[in-house]
């Protein structure tokens, strides 16, 4: 086997509506709608593909090796690739000011990621990102 990209990512989810304002009106996201799936093809590719353990997630939004309680604990996460660290930071302004809650907000990871955080309808971990390896 010869696997050569990520083909496809899609959430599962149990309110269309709920994602699709996510999704479509915050994030911008211009998906095309058949019957009730929304998508968009040719999506730019995926940089990244891992096997994250919950305790590791849960160390770097959280600081802590648990997931703590009252918060949807995720089976998958999907990060979204801003052009700098000054647009993730305006990019939370920018959602928080549509009331989007955030897990955590713009922060520096150790291995120099700025990113931010926040949970969509679906129990996905959404990640606003600036990963400088990947613009070099």
């Amino acid at each position: 086997m010869d696997i050569k990209c990520i083909s496809g990512f899609a959430t599962i989810t149990q309110n269309p509506a709920a994602s699709a304002s996510l999704y479509e009106g915050l994030l911008g996201l211009p998906l095309e709608k058949i019957d009730h799936y929304r998508f968009m093809d040719k999506f730019p590719g995926a940089n990244h593909f891992g096997v994250w353990p919950l305790a590791m997630a849960a160390q770097s939004c959280f600081g802590q090796d648990e997931w703590p309680e009252g918060v949807p604990v995720p089976t998958a996460t999907v990060e979204f690739e801003l052009a700098d660290a000054a647009s993730v930071e305006a990019a939370v302004d920018e959602l928080k000011a549509k009331g989007q809650a955030f897990v955590h907000t713009a922060r520096t990871e150790p291995w120099g990621q700025t990113v931010a955080r926040f949970m969509s309808p679906e129990g996905v971990l959404v990640g606003l990102s600036y990963a400088p390896w990947l613009h070099e």
